[in-house]
């Protein structure tokens, strides 16, 4: 069967008013860059019209500007999950003008496979590679893809020649049996492969192939400032402390890792520490960290959702990419976030808080409460089920007036049972086998910012007792101090003695 090549306005044309659309891809790494751009521009002239048109759009993760950037400027948004981090989509979810309902990762695919949320009507794929048949080589994130390709009425394939060597080989394609008949997913080790290099999809589904050149166009990450650099050297000599002691494993385990700044400074702060063995990643993104790490001998393997490497990395990736081919494997996302699979590895797995409280409770999605960031993506996957979960965030943010160290987190994404470890610039938390109150003790001592530490004993010493120390009426002082006079150090507890 002839596929036909296709303009990205005759692909644009086939979404209509109303439709689930589902992306290929996982943060900007193998995400449509072309077709949406067309849409966007559709949208904002079927407006002046004064006609309708939202679409609702279902992803793997986080998109690039030319998803959520061009649909959100073109209020061309319905719903949207399950997890974004772009400003305008972030700025019109915040105003209402779209639903957006915060999910975990792991989840979508299921979820859409038993019709939550309605049927796919057009899935738009990423392809490297593509044969007449609807085999396909998908190219540097998996995402949800072969759950959007099995359940599209349509399917529009973006065909990217930006890439000059084959990820042949890369992908691990795969889905589960749905409950009730799901058997174990038969991963012992990372680098387990389950599935299919080739994604086949159905030519009679596909419309056309849309030619695209465009990268990620993602940036690099900026070199460790001086808190990222502690927040690293205090988890490293954690993580080597509890190898001294026999709490991990001589061998090591493998390690799952957030996305950002703070977790690529904590990942070279684990090739640097000569106590930390050689080791294996089982995660959902690895960043330009990972590569050096591998090329350097320090990380064997990594199972991943996404190769999420700025632009300059990824050509480096590509111009050495038979160096690779044995030591990275890319799942979907309910694979590479699978609790089972978390729970059976025993990952040891970092990720990033918002805000923290001084009970171990974790906000990870909203400022203040109220304004959503990025979202819960796959930490909560990864943290209630690991070996060993460490969260870290710096101590205090904007110049000292915000303390992430709170009484009360203003909303709550992992909670005290899930939560190990808390870790910032000031220092470690250890919260195993420790109650509320001495959890309370441990966080204010180890964690939190000098300029806050009164604070944090006077609100404990509020309390009358119970099990929790909470005193409800002064729980929230420190963000009703940054509402009303911009500083949480303006909190006054005297006032509820």
């Amino acid at each position: 069967m002839s596929i036909p090549f296709i303009t990205a306005e005759e692909a644009a044309s086939y979404i209509k008013n109303g439709d689930n659309v589902a992306f290929s891809g996982f943060t900007a790494s193998g995400t449509p860059k072309v077709v949406t751009v067309t849409l966007a521009e559709r949208a904002k002239k079927l407006h002046e019209e004064g006609k309708p048109f939202k679409i609702n759009v279902f992803t793997g993760a986080s998109t690039n500007d030319h998803v959520d950037g061009e649909l959100a400027r073109a209020n061309a948004v319905g719903i949207r999950t399950p997890y974004q981090s772009h400003g305008d989509m972030r700025k019109s979810l915040n105003a209402a003008e779209m639903n957006y309902f915060d999910l975990h990762l792991s989840h979508l695919s299921q979820d859409l496979r038993y019709g939550f949320y309605g049927d796919i009507d057009v899935a738009i794929i990423e392809a490297t590679e593509m044969s007449p048949n609807g085999e396909v080589i998908l190219g540097a994130g998996l995402g949800m893809t072969p759950t959007i390709a099995q359940m599209a009425k349509k399917v529009i394939i973006e065909y990217s020649s930006y890439y000059h060597n084959s990820f042949r080989g890369f992908h691990d394609n795969y889905i589960p049996l749905d409950p009730p008949h799901r058997r174990e997913i038969p991963i012992y080790k990372p680098s387990d492969r389950i599935g299919s290099t080739v994604l086949k999809i159905d030519p009679k589904k596909i419309i056309g192939v849309v030619p695209s050149n465009a990268s990620e166009s993602i940036k690099p990450f900026t070199a460790p400032d001086e808190v990222s650099q502690r927040i690293s050297e205090n988890i490293c000599h954690f993580l080597a402390s509890q190898l001294r002691e026999g709490r991990i494993p001589k061998e090591f385990l493998p390690i799952q890792s957030g996305v950002g700044n703070v977790a690529n400074a904590v990942l070279y702060g684990l090739g640097e520490n000569p106590e930390i063995p050689r080791f294996e990643m089982y995660t959902e993104v690895i960043q330009d960290a990972v590569m050096t790490l591998m090329e350097e001998g320090k990380c064997k393997f990594a199972s991943t959702c996404a190769l999420t490497f700025s632009d300059d990395a990824m050509l480096h990736f590509m111009e050495n990419i038979d160096f690779f081919r044995d030591k990275v494997l890319m799942r979907p996302g309910e694979i590479s976030n699978s609790p089972e699979v978390v729970r059976r590895l025993g990952l040891i797995a970092m990720n990033t808080a918002l805000e923290a409280d001084i009970f171990g409770n974790v906000n990870s999605t909203h400022v203040l409460g109220t304004k959503m960031m990025n979202g819960i993506g796959g930490s909560a996957d990864f943290c209630r089920n690991a070996y060993l979960s460490i969260f870290s965030c710096p101590s205090i943010q904007k110049g000292g007036k915000i303390s992430t160290i709170v009484p009360m987190v203003s909303h709550l994404d992992h909670s005290e049972h899930s939560v190990k470890i808390l870790a910032t610039e000031q220092g470690v938390a250890d919260l195993r086998g420790k109650d509320p109150r001495q959890r309370a003790e441990t966080i204010i001592e180890n964690c939190v910012h000098p300029m806050y530490k009164e604070l944090m004993w006077d609100y404990l010493k509020l309390s009358k007792g119970g099990h929790t120390p909470h005193t409800l009426k002064a729980a929230f002082a420190l963000h009703q101090a940054f509402s009303e006079k911009g500083d949480m150090l303006q909190a006054d507890f005297s006032k509820f003695v």
